[in-house]
């Protein structure tokens, strides 16, 4: 049996030879949850997921989920929870969470709440599709591949999952409590598939910039949040903030997504510290950029 330490060289950065009864067979792809080493053999993927890949595919469940509660908030028009918006928001939290687990659960190990992988090494791994080499500049070698076992298609069968499970529980949401939310229905039929898109083509630059999505993210949507209010005084956005409390409750999980995307990085746990600054920041300037002063002032010019 030849050993995979001398098997000739094979080209490209991710073509390899899959082991046979017989040896070894030529240069191709590695099959699905296998990747090349340095051998240029086809190991299978054990690696347990690391904790930074933990984290990222816990960004893209939630961006269905934070997607599913824009929606559902935006059909409500209601400065307080209504029953509905509570409803339809629990039954985006169960189908998210649901289709998570089970998505966890079908990708080897079976059965089990952990991931094999094969660890990312460099930006290139993600898009394997570019990197089929071509030898003697003849015919060219198609060795595409998962090379980041299984970040790539566990993100597309979760969508597909989230997909699911609202044509599941949303008819029985409609038919046992009564709760009608055809607008969030329609917005996920654009909002999902997108998402499927944006995954197929950004997935590598996902991975490395979704802390940095996290944070910018949460700023934005706290800025926004506020700049909404009718009454920009100081006193008001405090009252609303702390007494009204949906307005609370959004301001917490922004709070939430600015400390995961910190936590996320691995470093710095201490500016988690911070992560109520931007709301602060904003009562407390927002004085000095109210349009309101700005006419007062120049009333007073004149």
């Amino acid at each position: 049996m030849i050993m995979s330490s001398l098997l000739e060289r094979c080209p490209g950065q991710y073509c390899g030879r899959i082991q046979l009864e017989n040896g070894w067979s030529d240069c191709g792809p590695c099959p699905r949850g296998y990747r090349v080493n340095e051998s240029y053999a086809c190991t299978r993927c054990e690696d347990e997921l690391d904790s930074y890949s933990w984290f990222y595919l816990g960004f893209m469940a939630m961006l269905p989920l934070m997607m599913h509660c824009f929606f559902i908030d935006l059909d409500a028009k209601d400065r307080k929870f209504s029953r509905k918006q509570l409803i339809l928001t629990a039954c985006a939290l169960i189908e998210v969470t649901i289709s998570a687990i089970v998505c966890i659960l079908l990708v080897e190990p079976l059965g089990e709440f952990r991931l094999f992988s094969c660890p990312v090494r460099k930006f290139s791994d993600w898009y394997t599709l570019f990197y089929n080499p071509t030898p003697n500049y003849e015919k060219s070698l198609h060795c595409t591949q998962e090379a980041v076992y299984p970040l790539q298609t566990i993100v597309l069968v979760f969508y597909f999952l989230c997909f699911v499970a609202m044509f599941v529980t949303r008819p029985m949401v409609n038919t046992l409590l009564e709760v009608r939310g055809k607008a969030p229905i329609y917005a996920a039929l654009y909002f999902l598939p997108l998402l499927v898109f944006i995954h197929a083509l950004a997935c590598g630059l996902i991975y490395y910039a979704f802390p940095y999505m996290s944070i910018a993210i949460s700023m934005i949507s706290n800025a926004i949040h506020y700049s909404m209010k009718l009454d920009q005084s100081f006193k008001a956005l405090v009252k609303s903030s702390l007494m009204e409390i949906k307005n609370f409750v959004i301001i917490c999980i922004q709070w939430l997504l600015l400390a995961y995307g910190i936590i996320a990085l691995g470093h710095h746990y201490a500016l988690l510290f911070l992560v109520p600054f931007p709301s602060i920041f904003y009562i407390f300037t927002v004085r000095f950029t109210d349009p309101a002063e700005f006419r007062e002032v120049e009333s007073r010019a004149n």
